[in-house]
């Protein structure tokens, strides 16, 4: 199975990858409600700010790896707007920001006590990925803080002027617009002075232009959780 998958392209493995973090985050919802959103949102930051170090081709472009499971993260939060309020929807904002802050300084203890000999290997392993995490860290925490919030603040505003109508729109023009702020911030801060200004410009907008596209597919997906959650509550 592993040779069958690791035959395939970029391509088709990363949209692989993003139906199946939707679809587990609807049967999270399903079984486990807020909590299995909140659930999504620590486990996603963790993993998305573990991924990112990677760097990877997608159709011709140099985009950093994370973008889904970070894309997902808004799906959450507009789900517990739209079902439990702008409340749980900051709650859960919140929630992520600590995860990610124990996890940032966590780490940094396990880098800094030192390992037997024989796994040295595991040490090396370890700093390629979290020795970088502090920079990467900061401008994930004040990305995620700025454009969730926003993206709470945006996808409330739009429900007022369409007067609760229209969850596709608010949906798509909230996220979008935050994962604009949340990729600029983000990418400036973490890697702006390590890439070449040319590798950086194409992480910038890949990594935008992947949301985008994780924000825009994951709309039928915020219609079935809301059917599902408007089916138990009629039942």
């Amino acid at each position: 199975m592993f040779a069958f998958f690791s035959s395939l392209p970029n391509e088709l493995l990363w949209f692989i990858f993003m139906m199946v973090d939707l679809s587990v985050a609807v049967v999270l919802f399903k079984f486990f409600k807020r909590d299995g959103l909140y659930m999504l949102i620590v486990g996603n930051i963790i993993l998305a700010n573990i991924q990112v170090v990677k760097l990877v081709e997608l159709f011709g472009f140099t985009a950093t790896l994370g973008n889904i499971l970070y894309g997902s993260i808004f799906f959450a939060t507009d789900i517990l707007s739209e079902i439990y309020g702008k409340k749980e929807a900051r709650r859960g904002v919140i929630l992520g920001f600590a995860s990610l802050l124990m996890m940032t300084l966590y780490m940094q203890f396990a880098l800094y006590i030192k390992p037997i000999e024989e796994a040295n290997a595991v040490q090396n392993a370890l700093q390629t990925i979290f020795g970088i995490m502090p920079r990467i860290a900061l401008g994930s925490l004040t990305a995620y803080l700025i454009s969730q919030f926003h993206d709470v603040w945006a996808f409330h505003f739009w429900k007022k002027i369409t007067s609760g109508k229209h969850l596709w729109l608010r949906n798509n023009l909230s996220t979008m617009v935050s994962q604009f702020i949340d990729s600029f911030v983000f990418v400036f801060i973490a890697f702006w002075g390590v890439f070449d200004f040319s590798i950086w410009w194409q992480v910038l907008w890949t990594t935008y232009i992947f949301k985008w596209i994780v924000a825009a597919i994951d709309t039928p997906f915020i219609y079935l959780a809301k059917w599902l959650w408007e089916k138990e509550v009629k039942a």
